[in-house]
């Protein structure tokens, strides 16, 4: 019911505010609008190697993610509506291949036609604060909308962010339901892994804190999906030009969390320590990230969302298992040193040891990467980036967890205004 409420309310909201507009000066919520559509193609080919329950997973699809973002109205409250329009086509899929997560997959094993969903969501503004009510895609630390297939994911709630104090933002907010990346209905939240354990109330907040000319920022952050799990998130991030050439990244976090209130997930111990380190140069990019687990479970996280916060999470795997170690290579290179703007190409290696899943105690996985990346630069098709991905990804337990895949994926924004 409240899901509806909230659907109803936000679309209620986008058509209501349109008489008031015309009563007061409304330039900034013209005039600061942004509207975009994506045309995203999207073909994944996932063939297994060993253990396999099913060979081979293939699919290909057409999505289109119409994206419109009004200003504010004038005055000392600004009111403005944000909408997001999402639709999937097949192209190709099913006959037994498929399960790459670009469609849904119906009781008969059929991957869907086509899916999406319409989001509304307003936003009120009071000096350097926003509180915004609906349904989008939010990219927190703890609660990354997962935008890795053919549409994101999308939240249905609110979040209040205030940037009242210079150097300083503050967030904080609940979220009631939650629509995966390959799912057009909203439905209630739960663990990843434990789909049986849902609950209508995530809560979060947190802080963001950034000094030294904005080179460093420091944050820490809380979230709880209530009577399932709570978890708490802090991290330094810092930027340190060496000379005009190169510079050194780092980010450092640290998760941790257990069960909350009736814990219907069971008893639940996690801490994930992580450390990311990038040294950038004109044209190359050198990084090596590392990722500690421990404690019973894995990396807590609701279910569909984005691992993006862990700097091992791939195309592949994320190496969020109970108690998993891994380390990680990577090497960046743009080709515009060589006279080809636009062109970049991306290779990394990763590894994870002692590995706990179920009768396991001491499994090793490993995941190889390459993309290749072109962003045309000028003309009509400005902007179009080509995509290719290979990957590689072994593991010495259970079924469907090796395997090699190749990846294309095209993407056209169009300015609408």
């Amino acid at each position: 019911m409240y899901k509806s409420l909230i659907a109803q309310r936000a679309t209620l909201l986008a058509l209501g505010l349109t008489p008031a507009f015309s009563s007061v000066s409304h330039a900034a919520f013209v005039d600061d609008a942004k509207g975009t559509l994506n045309l995203r193609n999207y073909y994944m080919n996932r063939n297994m190697v060993d253990r396999a329950t099913q060979g081979k997973r293939e699919e290909w699809g057409q999505g289109f993610i119409l994206d419109l973002q009004s200003g504010f109205t004038e005055g000392p409250v600004g009111f403005g509506v944000d909408v997001l329009g999402l639709w999937a086509v097949k192209l190709d899929g099913g006959r037994g291949t498929a399960g790459t997560e670009l469609f849904p997959v119906h009781d008969d094993g059929d991957p869907a036609d086509n899916f999406g969903r319409l989001a509304v969501a307003g936003k009120l503004r009071v000096s350097k604060s926003e509180l915004k009510v609906g349904e989008w895609s939010p990219m927190l630390p703890i609660l990354n909308a997962n935008d890795g297939r053919l549409l994101p994911q999308t939240f249905q709630g609110g979040m209040l962010t205030v940037k009242e104090i210079p150097n300083f933002t503050f967030y904080g907010g609940q979220m009631r339901a939650n629509s995966p990346r390959n799912d057009a209905s909203m439905q209630s939240m739960s663990l990843n892994g434990s789909p049986s354990a849902t609950s209508d109330r995530y809560n979060f907040g947190g802080v963001e804190y950034s000094f030294n000319d904005k080179r460093t920022q420091v944050g820490a952050w809380f979230g709880q999906l209530e009577d399932i799990y709570k978890q708490r998130y802090f991290e330094i991030k810092h930027l340190q030009p060496l000379n005009k050439a190169w510079s050194l990244s780092s980010r450092v976090g640290l998760f941790s969390g257990e069960e909350d209130g009736r814990a219907e997930a069971g008893d639940l111990d996690n801490k994930t320590l992580t450390g990311l380190f990038a040294l950038k140069g004109v044209a190359n990019t050198f990084t090596f990230a590392f990722q500690r687990l421990t404690g019973d479970d894995r990396w807590l996280r609701l279910n569909g969302m984005s691992a993006g916060m862990l700097p091992n999470d791939m195309f592949t795997t994320s190496f969020d298992n109970a108690r998993e170690t891994s380390w990680q290579l990577r090497h960046d290179y743009n080709f515009a040193a060589l006279g080809v703007p636009g062109l970049t190409f991306m290779t990394r290696y990763i590894k994870g040891t002692n590995v706990h899943v179920g009768a396991v105690d001491d499994g090793e996985e490993w995941a190889r990467e390459n993309e290749l990346t072109y962003v045309v630069q000028s003309g009509t098709l400005k902007s179009l980036s080509l995509r290719l991905r290979n990957a590689s990804r072994r593991a010495d337990w259970g079924s469907n967890t090796s395997y090699d895949e190749n990846r294309m994926i095209v993407n056209y924004p169009l300015s609408l205004f």
